[in-house]
């Protein structure tokens, strides 16, 4: 390198660069944070440790996009190599001294990947992901990954939440796991981590002229501002429970178990054509839980998700018959040591007719004991629900969270919206199947009388 001087960096460009490297990463945070400096940091080291063998494709969805991460990496890549780094402005290509190869390229459509098909790359960084509206032109490009054997291959992407892709990237990488815990993403089968940050963390820019500016850009949209300012990924616009539901109040760690003393309950909405959903809901004594987190008395804690819709839907079930999810939520409860027993769709109790019984009772016969969760008074489930949301994190209220496993909840709640005919309501159009069964958890009574089990014994 020609210029030896050290390259000051924020708490997120440290924490992300003493990440391993083969951990692929996906940058979350709200806007002004430091992401897009990180990815020509993450370039310069890839081609510093590997030379000519180091190939490296940064993308945008356009050609303008290009604009601002060409002049951060000029005036980066100026002050460390000076003369003998080359940029060809036609083909968007920078050549290092070393033989390193970064290319800036744009993705828009499937005709565009033609121009990436059969090539190779090392390393893949993805610059404000979420203006792609679903994940599969970049599943295409990660199957240019591949290189020498001592070269570890990656990707790398960034993103602010509120985008026309925030419904799939919250899915696939926000929620899947706690910040900064490396989980297994199921598509790639690969070890990503999700790394938030804010522009509160970058000591880099002034920040009080940052806030500004954003309040400006977006005067009447609060739940945008919430996530530029905080990186919510929990915020959807527009949304029915947009203004109570906050990823960093609401979301908790995975639990293990559920500590003695604590309440324990199912809720659970039924479906076969369309998803069913069943929660396991632990109640709060008023102490903290297995994750170290204080929650407040008679708090409701959705530590576990059974939720049957098909793969490649939210909203179509596939088809279980209840003796077979009676099984299921069997399995379930007792990997909890609780009753397969709480609340469900009143629906459930109606007579089939012709003398044949109910659905509950077929689940009774299954195992599985349900009891009417008063579902006629809607409203007043979806009020109870929100302030349990919007009380999250008080100390002295009851509060709602979520375990961050419980991945039909995070796909599904935070997008559902306002019934237009009736703006107090939640439209029933969309997927709220998990949205109903935790509605009915919400007005259960007698929360802390649940009977805990010994499955051991049995």
């Amino acid at each position: 390198m020609a210029n030896e001087q050290p390259i000051s960096l924020n708490k997120l460009q440290q924490q992300v660069m003493a990440l391993p490297e083969p951990l692929d990463v996906f940058l979350g945070g709200g806007r002004g944070g430091g992401k897009s400096y990180l990815l020509a940091l993450l370039a310069l080291r890839h081609i510093e440790q590997y030379g000519q063998r180091a190939r490296i494709l940064y993308i945008r969805k356009t050609y303008k996009g290009l604009a601002d991460f060409e002049l951060i990496t000029r005036e980066l890549f100026g002050s460390i190599y000076g003369t003998g780094a080359r940029y060809n402005a036609a083909e968007h290509v920078w050549r290092l001294p070393n033989g390193g190869y970064l290319e800036l390229g744009q993705l828009e459509s499937a005709s565009d990947y033609a121009k990436y098909q059969g090539r190779s790359f090392t390393l893949l960084l993805v610059d404000e992901a979420g203006q792609f509206v679903s994940p599969d032109l970049l599943d295409m490009l990660r199957s240019n990954l591949r290189g020498p054997v001592e070269v570890p291959i990656r990707m790398v992407m960034a993103a602010n939440p509120g985008g026309v892709g925030h419904h799939w990237l919250a899915r696939r990488y926000v929620f899947a796991a706690a910040p900064w815990t490396p989980f297994i993403e199921p598509k790639s089968k690969r070890q990503w981590t999700y790394a938030p940050s804010t522009f509160d963390g970058n000591e880099f820019i002034d920040r009080d002229q940052y806030r500004s500016q954003l309040e400006s850009a977006c005067p009447g949209d609060p739940e945008l501002l919430r996530a530029w300012i905080d990186g919510d990924w929990a915020v959807n616009r527009g949304a029915y429970f947009a203004s109570v539901l906050d990823e960093q109040r609401n979301a908790c760690d995975p639990w293990q178990e559920i500590p003695a003393g604590w309440g324990a309950y199912l809720t659970h909405d039924f479906g076969s054509s369309a998803p069913s959903a069943t929660y396991v809901v632990a109640v709060s004594p008023g102490e903290e839980g297995p994750d170290g987190r204080f929650y407040a008395r008679d708090s409701l804690v959705l530590v576990d998700e059974l939720a049957t819709n098909r793969r490649d839907s939210l909203d179509a079930g596939n088809g279980w018959t209840v003796p077979i999810l009676g099984e299921a939520i069997k399995a379930m409860a007792e990997r909890w040591s609780i009753r397969p027993a709480g609340v469900a769709d009143d629906a459930i109790f109606a007579k089939t007719g012709h003398g044949a019984g109910s659905i509950a009772d077929e689940f009774r016969i299954a195992g599985v004991s349900f009891t009417p969760a008063r579902k006629a008074d809607r409203l007043s489930g979806w009020t109870r629900m929100r302030r349990l949301l919007a009380d999250a994190g008080k100390p002295d209220r009851p509060g709602l969270y979520i375990a961050r496993t419980c991945e039909y909840f995070w796909a599904t709640v935070p997008y559902l919206t306002n019934d237009p005919k009736r703006i107090e309501d939640l439209d029933s159009s969309g997927p709220d199947h998990a949205a109903d069964a935790v509605r009915y958890g919400c007005l259960r009574k007698s929360w802390t009388t649940e009977i805990r089990v010994d499955w051991t014994s049995m």
